[in-house]
C-alpha cells in the first residue's frame, strides 16, 4: 500500500503539486519538472510533479484536450523517474485508474465528480495514493464522505483539496475556514489549489478566465491558514498554454514565491512552538 501522502507531511513544512495543466509534450514537461525540482531541493520542500495527460473537462467542444492517453502518461513516468519524485495525475471514469496507475504515484478525483462512487473506489483500489478535490458545490465537512468511499476500499493514503466554491455564475471564492474544518473532519491532508481557485469558468467566450495576480494572495492564506500542502500550476508562457492558461502561474515565479511562502511558514511554526 503507497505511503506517499504520509511521507510529504513528515516534515513541519509545506509540500507542493506543481506542473503544467496538460501534458503539451515531453520537453516542456521535463524542464517544467527540473526547474521546480531544483527549487524546492535548495528551500527543503517536498515536491510531485504535476500534469492531465487529458483534459476531459473543457468549456468547448474544439479546445485542446491533449496529445494521447498512454504518449502523455509516459511522459509523466518518465519525468518522476529522472527527477526523483512523485508523480500525480486526474483520472475521470473507473476504468481509466489501472490503466493511470501503471505510470503515476497519486491519482487525483477532479472536483465535479468528488461524489462519484465508482470512480472514487476504483481508485482506491489501486492501492495508488488518491487526492481527492472538493466539489465547488460542496461544504467542507461533506468531503469525509467522500474520504470514506476511498477508506472502504482498503486505502488510507489520501488527501483532499481546497479549490474554492462557486460564487454566481461565473467566480469562485476560497473559504480559509475549510482548511481545519477539513483536516478535521477527513483526517487526512489538506491541500489548496492557489490556481483553480482563480478560475473565471464558463465565460461567454468558451474559454474559461482567471485571476493569476491573486495566487500569491490565496497562497499566502493557504500557508497561513495551515495548508499541508500547495497545489499550482504553471507553464513557462501562460498566454500560450493550450489549456488554463489564464490562471496559471508563469514558471519564473514559482522560485521567489516559494521563498516567501516558506519565510512565512517559519514565522508561523516560531509561535507554536
Amino acid at each position: 500500500m503507497s505511503t506517499t501522502f504520509k511521507h510529504l507531511c513528515e516534515d513541519p513544512g509545506f509540500f507542493l503539486i506543481a506542473g503544467p495543466c496538460v501534458i503539451e509534450g515531453e520537453e516542456m514537461a521535463y524542464n517544467i519538472g527540473r526547474q521546480i525540482k531544483d527549487i524546492c531541493t535548495e528551500l527543503g520542500i517536498k515536491y510531485v510533479f504535476k500534469g492531465s495527460y487529458r483534459k476531459a473537462n473543457r468549456s468547448r467542444l474544439d479546445s485542446f484536450t491533449g496529445i494521447g492517453d498512454l504518449e502523455a502518461l509516459r511522459i509523466l513516468s518518465g519525468v518522476g523517474k529522472e527527477i526523483g519524485v512523485p508523480v500525480i495525475t486526474d483520472i475521470h471514469l473507473p476504468q481509466e485508474a489501472a490503466m493511470a496507475a501503471d505510470f503515476v504515484d497519486i491519482l487525483q478525483i477532479p472536483a465535479f465528480l468528488c461524489r462519484q462512487t465508482d470512480l472514487l473506489t476504483a481508485a482506491a483500489h489501486t492501492g495508488k495514493a488518491v487526492n481527492i478535490k472538493k466539489g465547488q458545490f460542496i461544504s467542507p465537512e461533506s468531503m469525509r464522505f467522500a474520504v470514506d468511499k476511498v477508506r472502504s476500499g482498503g486505502n488510507d493514503d489520501i488527501a483532499v483539496t481546497e479549490r474554492g466554491t462557486t460564487f454566481g455564475y461565473g467566480d469562485l471564492v476560497v473559504d480559509f475556514r475549510g482548511v481545519p474544518q477539513m483536516q478535521k473532519a477527513c483526517e487526512a491532508p489538506v491541500i489548496v489549489d492557489c490556481t483553480h481557485s482563480l478560475q473565471q469558468p464558463n465565460s461567454a467566450s468558451g474559454v474559461t478566465g482567471g485571476k493569476p495576480e491573486l495566487i500569491e494572495t490565496i497562497a499566502r492564506a493557504a500557508i497561513a491558514t495551515g495548508a499541508d500542502g500547495l497545489f499550482i500550476e504553471t507553464h513557462p508562457d501562460p498566454a500560450n498554454a493550450k489549456s488554463d492558461g489564464a490562471n496559471m502561474l508563469r514558471l519564473d515565479l514559482i522560485g521567489p514565491l516559494m521563498e516567501r511562502l516558506t519565510a512565512i511558514r517559519h514565522t508561523i511554526e516560531s509561535f507554536n512552538r
